[in-house]
């Protein structure tokens, strides 16, 4: 199983309309530089903080914990015995 391609489509348009779109509409200010760079970090970090989360269920790390008994039982149903 891996990334499908409509999530990660749609998030990096979504993050991209607010990081690249969004910085074009603020209103003239004193502060409007400071107000696009929020607004390009903020959408840069939210997408790849979606990334990684979204990647990191494709793979995760960490597996069920299984019992010895559990483990032996699966062996045996799939056709792997073990010390037999």
């Amino acid at each position: 199983m891996g990334a499908a391609f409509l999530p990660v489509a749609f998030f990096t348009v979504l993050w991209g309309i607010v990081g690249i779109g969004l910085p074009f509409i603020v209103p003239k200010s004193p502060h409007r530089g400071i107000l696009q760079l929020m607004l390009m970090l903020t959408a840069f970090t939210c997408w790849l903080f979606w990334l990684t989360c979204y990647m990191a269920q494709m793979n995760p790390l960490l597996g069920p914990k299984l019992s010895n008994s559990t483990l032996l039982l699966m062996a045996r149903e799939w056709g792997y015995p073990v010390g037999s």
